[in-house]
């Protein structure tokens, strides 16, 4: 248990709210005092998950609609969020996925279209529509969900990878362009996670989601969580740049010890 709590009545963004990595951190920061804005695409989802959290927490929750490729759309709701006086002082970029594994040379345009536009171009609508709000208020940490994707290439992830090597690249490069600001930012890198990733990418075969994790104990989203939680926490003079987390039983992005 964290001996000082420094999240309580802060506002932390999350995007891709309603399941995985996204989903935990909006519990995990609610459980803390937080007062989550949660972004996401499922509307039905988004609802009952704010519903619980200000049960159970008796939080303040703001849910939006969106999907972070809608540019305009993101814009236009961080103009609308700093009229009614909210800034961010945690922005968790966890909107991704991931679709198909392939060669690049039989690879689909439309599942690398959908990648780098949500992966990439993503993270960048919502870090440039929010960072210079940040910036002006003089408080902030951007916080990147990454992956062990970015860092090492698998087979036929190719494009995936690329985005997620995006995603570091990037996230030096906030750490750079905003020398001089007490703006912190952070990666998170986990590598094999147990949430709807898998079904996702093959397009919700189950049984080939399934198999991704059988015979291995992956880490949770709450797992990953916690340690954004941690590293959000920390205290303001003290920034977490990057963080790998496997499971025990993986040692890199390939090697996976399975019964």
């Amino acid at each position: 248990m964290m001996e000082s709590n420094r999240i309580r009545g802060r506002t932390v963004l999350v995007t891709g709210a309603t399941s995985g990595i996204g989903e935990a951190c909006a519990r995990a920061f609610a459980s803390r005092g937080a007062h989550p804005v949660l972004l996401a695409r499922r509307a039905d989802r988004l609802a009952a998950l704010a519903g619980e959290l200000e049960s159970d927490h008796g939080v303040p929750v703001r849910t939006v609609v969106l999907d972070v490729r809608d540019r305009a759309g993101v814009l236009d709701l961080a103009r609308t969020l700093h009229e009614d006086g909210i800034v961010p002082d945690v922005l968790i970029n966890n909107a991704g996925l991931a679709r198909g594994l392939g060669s690049v040379q039989e690879g689909s345009f439309e599942d690398w279209d959908e990648m780098i536009d949500t992966n990439v171009k993503g993270l960048l609508n919502v870090t440039r529509a929010f960072l210079p709000r940040m910036i002006e208020r003089g408080r902030g940490h951007v916080i990147n969900i990454g992956s062990i994707a970015g860092r090492q290439v698998y087979p036929n992830g190719n494009v995936y990878n690329a985005t997620k090597f995006a995603v570091r690249a990037l996230n030096e490069a906030m750490y750079i362009d905003t020398l001089g600001t007490p703006i912190r930012v952070s990666s998170i890198d986990p590598g094999l996670v147990e949430t709807e990733f898998s079904l996702v990418r093959f397009r919700g075969d189950r049984d080939r989601a399934d198999a991704v994790y059988r015979g291995t104990r992956p880490l949770s989203a709450e797992d990953v969580a916690d340690a954004v939680l941690y590293v959000a926490n920390a205290p303001e003079h003290v920034n977490v740049l990057e963080m790998v987390i496997l499971p025990t039983a993986q040692r890199s992005a390939t090697l996976v010890d399975r019964d």
